[in-house]
């Protein structure tokens, strides 16, 4: 009897651990059993964080036991990361170049954004920036070639003669990529300036000093909470079309206004670009769920989060192209 009661005891211990271990975390990559858990890891661009957080937040709230694990670092980071195995997805703000698609990484577009030229509100010459506005050529001066190294230069006026606090991004970005082909240039690398890590880091710089320029995504220089620019920045005109005038429709005062101008193509691309999550071969399983979801359920949440939708030819092709 003392042994059949050992037993049962020890069958008991036995049934009480198996209940009491954690779900296992199933790798992205698998579909996830009942009641195990999954987790994405992504890292990339800070122009696609914002929308990533939102889209896994609504994705929990209908998939429960998926975790997300979402850094920033630029889009460099997101593709070398994703290439190297470190995570299940990288965000990307540029397009891929040929060598990063012949070691496998594989592009899917998920929604549109753009970056915009950033002055501090209260520059000295405020009032003159937004009269007489800025050209694409007279920025390559500032930030390609450093002829125009006054405020003078940049607003032609020979007797205003403090000097442009020129700023850029130091990590690898895609921001910065678009921003210096919008300007003339044709890679990151061909922009002057002071370097300072991140989105939100480049804007704070611009805060700071009254006579620096930047440059920001739209998540990052538009307020999602009053639509408007940040206090504190101003996002001056540019002619785009260079007639020499400064029409109502190149005044971008507001994400509204922004958005529209994006989307009816009088904001060019570049800076307007599509924004890409990027994983390495082929997505299956949990990441190919997942970005279906994003690109049909998810794109609910597109405008909501202050992203510039994609069309639904656009999103068509990116689903055939998964399938």
């Amino acid at each position: 009897m003392k042994q059949v009661a050992l037993r049962m005891l020890l069958l008991l211990a036995v049934v009480l651990a198996a209940c009491a271990a954690p779900a296992a975390d199933t790798p992205a990559g698998e579909a996830p059993g009942a009641g195990e858990e999954t987790t994405f890891a992504l890292s990339g661009a800070f122009a696609l964080y914002p929308m990533m957080v939102r889209f896994a937040e609504e994705y929990q709230g209908t998939h429960p036991g998926v975790n997300f694990d979402i850094t920033g670092g630029g889009a460099g980071k997101g593709v070398s990361d994703v290439l190297a195995g470190a995570t299940d997805l990288g965000m990307v703000s540029r397009e891929l170049n040929e060598e990063e698609i012949a070691q496998g990484a594989f592009p899917v577009a998920v929604t549109r954004d753009a970056v915009f030229f950033v002055v501090n509100a209260q520059n000295p010459y405020i009032d003159l920036i937004l009269e007489k506005g800025v050209t694409t050529e007279a920025l390559g001066k500032v930030w390609l070639t450093g002829e125009y190294t006054t405020w003078g230069d940049l607003l032609g006026d020979p007797s205003i003669t403090e000097e442009i606090h020129v700023y850029t991004r130091s990590d690898s970005a895609g921001a910065a990529e678009m921003f210096s082909k919008f300007i003339g240039g044709n890679a990151q690398e061909d922009l002057q300036g002071i370097g300072v890590d991140a989105d939100p880091g480049l804007l704070q710089a611009v805060l700071n000093d009254p006579l620096g320029v930047g440059y920001n995504n739209l998540g990052y220089i538009y307020s999602l909470a009053t639509g408007e620019v940040v206090e504190g920045a101003v996002v001056p005109p540019i002619d785009i079309n260079t007639n020499g005038v400064i029409e109502e429709h190149e005044y971008l005062e507001t994400r509204t206004e922004a958005v529209e101008a994006i989307l009816s193509g009088d904001y060019p691309s570049p800076p307007a670009r599509l924004l890409y999550l990027v994983s390495k071969g082929k997505p299956e399983g949990a990441v190919l769920d997942l970005l279906l979801w994003i690109l049909q359920d998810g794109q609910a949440f597109v405008a909501e989060a202050g992203y510039v939708p994609m069309t639904e030819a656009e999103l068509q092709s990116e689903i055939d192209n998964l399938r």
